[in-house]
């Protein structure tokens, strides 16, 4: 049996659900949505490896260098961006909104003169509730071994053509698709990272500013690398960083934390989850990896202004790094090569890893938006009652319930509710378990679990 015949198969699947607060349910939905798997399998290599190449030939795209020339620099790399974006928009009649975001960044320690940062920016905006945006982001700049240096070659071929390279391929197989989306989908070519995360930080200020219900971020950051300095080769895992609780948390919210629990669910760690959760459904041959932090030790990325900002992102990238290949004059020394160049490259992970992206994207756009005011009671009783506001929105087909030991990582059970939004599940002891609530679109994509608060 073929793939997709297996896939449809599941998704004819009825699940039955618990005889607790089931009563009169609707069937639950599919638990797989055919339609992504053929997205993910329209992902190509060859595409990527192309772009990571161009990329790559312009020599360096350190954000202060050149921004005059079309063969070299900056400013050539990111029109290129651009006129790529262009041309896959024209390919699907104008789909696309592409533009630069433009911020002049000065008196900074790595950009101290006055600099043009620009991003460029696509979107393909959503059909039922366009304000809601899921957006994939990569780096567009690179640098080698001094930070300042604008003029020596710096390809930056895993650091970061391959995330660029990847967002540029999601933006072809996604409007390839002849889908439409209720959520805006954004793909973003940010500048300015390895000078202080300056893209990312003026498209998120942007996305404030404009009142944009930012539901995810997906920032990839070196997707392409297999073989780490720990001497390991592997092309089978990814890692997901993320922050919990988000950065917003008050006083109020550390205090009944404390006493009830939330630490390891902020809206960053849901949606790493939520990769996790399709990674396993969709990708058979790539495992994700949730890391409890914010980023890797001492270092930095593009989803950390969006964090800052209040909007739940995570960084996705491979699982082995080679130090000897980032941030590295090309050269050979002692026997060893440094530098970050194509050779190094393994173009069919950073497939692996765009189609990832691309399973996420489409799941969270074609999924309603999460429930609101979700709240939990059940103190000294042998069952938890979870509430929710209602949603208007048509597309949401129904709600699940989720609940987890509270050692375990992420969500191993669930509960088909239907368009109830008030269930006790009887026989589960609120002390004893984690609960959340995710909302249910037709084809049976969910949105990220909302964990609740304590009702008062």
């Amino acid at each position: 049996m073929s793939r997709t015949s297996i896939a449809l198969a599941l998704s004819l699947a009825v699940i039955q659900p618990s005889r607790a607060g089931a009563q009169d349910l609707p069937p639950a939905l599919p638990d797989h949505d055919v339609r992504l798997y053929e997205l993910i399998d329209s992902v190509s290599a060859d595409r990527i490896e192309r772009d990571v190449r161009t990329l790559a030939a312009f020599g360096t795209r350190h954000t202060l260098s050149d921004t005059l020339s079309d063969t070299r620099g900056i400013g050539a790399a990111r029109r290129w961006i651009k006129a790529e974006f262009d041309r896959i928009s024209a390919d699907c009649g104008a789909c696309l909104e592409v533009s630069y975001q433009r911020s002049l960044v000065q008196g900074e320690r790595r950009i101290p003169d006055p600099t043009w940062v620009v991003s460029v920016v696509a979107i393909l905006r959503g059909t039922s509730d366009p304000n809601r945006y899921v957006i994939m982001s990569g780096d567009i700049d690179s640098r080698i071994s001094d930070p300042m240096n604008a003029v020596d070659d710096a390809p930056g071929a895993n650091d970061n053509a391959s995330g660029m390279a990847g967002v540029l391929e999601a933006a072809r197989v996604i409007t390839r698709s002849d889908h439409v989306f209720h959520a805006s989908i954004v793909f973003a070519g940010l500048s300015g990272e390895e000078q202080g995360l300056f893209g990312g930080r003026h498209m998120a200020n942007v996305a404030r500013e404009d009142g944009w219900n930012v539901e995810a971020v997906l920032n990839n950051d070196m997707i392409g690398n297999t073989a780490g300095i720990n001497n390991v080769v592997d092309n089978s895992t990814a890692r997901v960083f993320s922050e919990s609780p988000d950065v917003t948390a008050t006083s109020d919210d550390w205090r009944r934390m404390r006493f009830t629990g939330g630490e390891v669910d902020g809206r960053s760690r849901q949606l790493a989850r939520y990769v996790d959760r399709v990674a396993d459904l969709y990708l058979d041959d790539l495992d994700t990896i949730m890391i409890y932090r914010l980023d890797r030790w001492g270092r930095g990325g593009h989803h950390r202004p969006f964090n800052d900002a209040g909007f739940p992102a995570v960084r996705i990238m491979e699982t082995n790094e080679h130090y000897d290949r980032q941030h590295q004059d090309i050269r050979v020394e002692d026997g060893i090569a440094y530098g970050d160049v194509v050779d190094a490259v393994d173009f069919d992970y950073a497939r692996k890893l765009t189609a990832l992206n691309v399973a996420v994207l489409a799941s969270l756009a074609w999924a309603p938006a999460p429930p609101e005011n979700v709240t939990i009671e059940g103190a000294v009783q042998p069952s938890a009652v979870l509430r929710w506001t209602p949603s208007l929105d048509p597309i949401v087909a129904g709600y699940k319930v989720y609940w987890r030991d509270t050692t375990s990582p992420t969500w191993d059970r669930s509960r088909w509710v239907g368009r109830n939004h008030e269930i006790e599940m009887t026989d589960l002891v609120i002390d004893n378990y984690f609960f959340g609530v995710a909302a249910v679109g037709p084809g049976g994509n969910e949105s990220p679990v909302v964990f609740p608060v304590p009702a008062r």
